[in-house]
């Protein structure tokens, strides 16, 4: 009986941790991403409004390039 309280201990102690690291590498990718999201406005909002236009962009653009950027394009 000891064992199987044992197997069934270490089984969730390993889904535990499981669930953990993905949490940590979620949390880690999220920081990269949104990390990626504020270069890209910080870039952006640095040209100055005639640069922006001769890359076909305008200041209103620019928070949503930057989501591209970052999470890819909206589906």
């Amino acid at each position: 009986m000891a064992v199987i309280a044992q197997a069934h201990n270490t089984a969730a102690d390993a889904g535990l941790r499981g669930r953990l690291l993905t949490a940590i590498q979620r949390m880690q990718e999220h920081r990269a991403r949104r990390a990626v999201y504020r270069q890209t406005v910080r870039e952006l909002n640095a040209l100055t409004t005639r640069d922006l236009t001769d890359l076909g962009i305008s200041r209103s653009m620019i928070t949503r390039l930057a989501h591209e950027a970052a999470w890819g394009a909206a589906k």
